[in-house]
């Protein structure tokens, strides 16, 4: 990996300055590589989980790929264009001109997830290629056949100094993490990105890093029950909640809360009216991740919730080695259960009452500031005091998960959620070196503002206007 970052920091170097047109055929290259195969990325996916909807995967990996890699095609000239700034009065008049031109950083590492093995290795690839940079990316070692996948076709569109893929387990990733890269993305649990950035530090290599949380959603009384039930499950369903956005936990008035456990029930009846058989439905990525949320299950049940399991075809779970998992509704949970501590990552939803809306915002507020916050409802007054009142990575008002894919949106968390953001213009930027340019003009405007010694009045004249 060491003699990868080598020769990718020496062609880099070797190609300053990075043309826009050089990164145009960078990013048309990776757009051809995701178009070209897609079908065997696809089946390489569905290998990986035991089963993966192959329209999921389309939209949720493959077109979330390309988009935002032909967005930062289309922008990229305009991004990279250098921003004129102001001067200190009356500097601009004398001829002083100050700007700020977006360098290439070098070598971006990019250590990526298995929940969407492809779209968070692309989709940062968008701003990684548009800033001009080079890429080594580490895949997770839980999606072997998508790794081994990468390895294989990039190797057809772009040669190693451009961009590299390496997989292995835990060693390897902790190998890749220490290198000295220029920049690095990581997308995973908060526990492990504490040891990316430990890692990173001694090299004070920039970190961006995409954790999680535990993303609540607040339903106002003024929300359509129907209509928020319905786009909470279909959050919460997708790749069977195995999202870092993934609706955590409801908050809802306690006078519907009934109701609330009703319309999650019907959507999920509705929306996956079988789960074995059902190619819609995806499965949990291996044992290891199923016995965990089985276990919480059991935990939540133990300590008095009610556990309603959405099973509308009476489906035999427990004879099945599919690794499919139905919707459970968590009734009463409480802080003592697992599902209330830990980012819940599969189709568990814990749902809670609160008598005013001053008590669900103060609810988010006592926890960990998450990746993302949702709300529901049509009092713009009480929408208005959510988001002033909490903070979060992003927001998403009456549905889930939908500002991801708003690419000029910047995507990130704030504290254990995250560190930085990129998508868009703010992933061109989070990829870029933000350089100070200033031009001094030829009069002495050292001598005019007092700043040579022997200092006199015109020092003193100058302190005081600029006291002023």
């Amino acid at each position: 990996m060491r003699e990868i970052l080598e020769r990718q920091s020496s062609a880099f170097m070797a190609e300053l300055p990075v043309s826009i047109e050089a990164r145009r055929d960078r990013l048309r290259r990776a757009i051809a590589m995701m178009s070209d195969n897609a079908d065997r990325f696809c089946d390489a996916l569905s290998e990986d989980f035991g089963h993966r909807s192959r329209e999921q995967s389309m939209i949720t990996d493959i077109v979330a790929s390309i988009s935002p890699l032909k967005h930062a095609l289309k922008h990229v000239g305009k991004w990279s264009k250098p921003q004129r700034r102001p001067v200190i009065f009356p500097l601009g008049l004398l001829g002083a001109r100050a700007s700020v031109e977006y360098q290439p950083k070098g070598v971006v590492g990019v250590i990526a997830p298995w929940n969407f093995p492809i779209n968070l290795v692309m989709s940062p690839l968008a701003g990684v290629f548009a800033a001009g940079n080079r890429a080594m990316v580490k895949t997770s070692e839980f999606t072997p056949v998508v790794a081994a996948l990468f390895e294989e076709v990039a190797a057809r569109y772009f040669p190693v100094e451009e961009v590299a893929f390496v997989s292995g387990g835990a060693e390897v990733g902790k190998a890749f993490s220490e290198l000295p890269f220029d920049h690095l993305l990581f997308t995973g649990a908060t526990g492990i990105g504490r040891h990316i950035l430990h890692a990173a530090a001694d090299n004070l290599t920039p970190v961006t890093l995409e954790l999680g949380g535990k993303s609540p959603v607040l339903v106002g009384r003024s929300a359509d029950l129907s209509q928020a039930t319905e786009r909470v499950v279909l959050g919460k369903m997708m790749n069977a909640g195995q999202i870092c956005l993934a609706p955590d936990y409801m908050l809802v008035p306690a006078e519907r809360e009934d109701e609330v456990v009703q319309g999650l029930t019907r959507a999920a009846s509705s929306l996956y009216p079988t789960l074995l058989g059902n190619p819609d439905y995806t499965s949990i990525i291996n044992d290891r991740h199923f016995e965990r949320l089985s276990n919480w299950i059991d935990d939540a049940r133990a300590k008095g919730a009610d556990v309603i399991r959405v099973d509308p075809a009476n489906e035999d779970f427990a004879g099945s080695n599919a690794r499919k998992m139905p919707l459970h509704i968590i009734r009463g949970a409480t802080d003592d259960m697992t599902v209330m501590q830990e980012e819940i990552f599969g189709p568990i939803l814990p749902v809670r009452r609160y008598d005013r809306i001053d008590d669900a915002i103060a609810e988010v507020n006592r926890r960990d500031r998450p990746l993302a916050l949702y709300y529901f409802g049509t009092d713009a007054d009480e929408r208005r005091r959510v988001l002033d009142r909490t903070i979060s990575g992003g927001v998403t008002t009456d549905d889930v998960i939908f500002h991801v894919s708003m690419e000029e949106l910047p995507f990130g968390g704030i504290g254990p959620s995250g560190m930085g953001a990129y998508h868009g213009r703010a992933g061109f930027e989070t990829f870029s070196h933000a350089r100070s340019i200033y031009r001094q003009p030829r009069i002495d405007v050292a001598k005019l503002a007092g700043l040579k010694p022997p200092y006199g009045a015109a020092t003193r004249k100058a302190i005081a206007r600029q006291m002023k």
